[in-house]
């Protein structure tokens, strides 16, 4: 026999090995003592085959299933949004009576009336977390005000403003008295009616 890892693949292989070998060398009417009994090469060979068929079924179901299992998880996000859009017009339609919707499998939400003391419960379990986790108020939370100490102030003095002055293309006068302006004056220019007569050097 083969010293391989006997995993059941392998076994199924040495079955089918055996039963080659038995059909080769083993004539019909041999008797072969086996956990005390007596066997024939067709006895043995039909065990041995049913061993093989066995790995064969589970190999080739394993093979199905691991398709059927890819197949369901391809289709399977779809046709659930579908069957929940569908729950959810059954609910629309039927809400208002629950022996209908209890036909198709629904069952209506019931809002439970809290009793007195289990409001008071759990207005108390409320204000425990909250004390609990120091949760505050908005008004709370308006009362709470920083308080810094020991801050000095440096004011900062501001330098004497300047007002820039215009420009302007040329000196302007005012009139200030009565008379007029230099510019008012007319200018006559001075000539010369007679010849010019140049002056001579007197000698002794």
């Amino acid at each position: 026999m083969s010293t391989k890892r006997n995993t059941k693949s392998q076994v199924a292989a040495n079955a089918k090995q055996l039963i080659a070998g038995t059909a080769k060398h083993l004539t019909s009417g041999t008797q072969v003592p086996l956990l005390g009994g007596s066997f024939t090469p067709d006895q043995i060979a039909s065990k041995l085959q049913m061993l093989v068929d066995l790995r064969s079924d589970v190999d080739a179901s394993r093979a199905s299933t691991t398709a059927k299992i890819a197949n369901e998880a391809a289709q399977m996000p779809a046709l659930r949004a579908f069957m929940s859009a569908y729950g959810s017009y059954i609910k629309a339609a039927f809400g208002s009576a629950p022996d209908v919707l209890a036909d198709f499998g629904i069952t209506p939400k019931t809002r439970e009336l809290l009793t007195v003391e289990a409001k008071a419960a759990a207005a108390a379990k409320r204000a425990s977390t909250r004390a609990a986790r120091h949760t505050m108020g908005s008004n709370q939370k308006k009362a709470i005000k920083g308080d810094v100490t020991g801050v000095l102030v440096t004011p900062i003095k501001a330098g004497p403003s300047v007002t820039p002055v215009p420009a302007t293309s040329g000196p302007t006068t005012s009139a200030t008295s009565g008379g007029p302006t230099a510019a008012s004056i007319p200018t006559t220019p001075a000539t010369s009616t007679g010849p010019t007569v140049a002056a001579t050097p007197h000698t002794a």
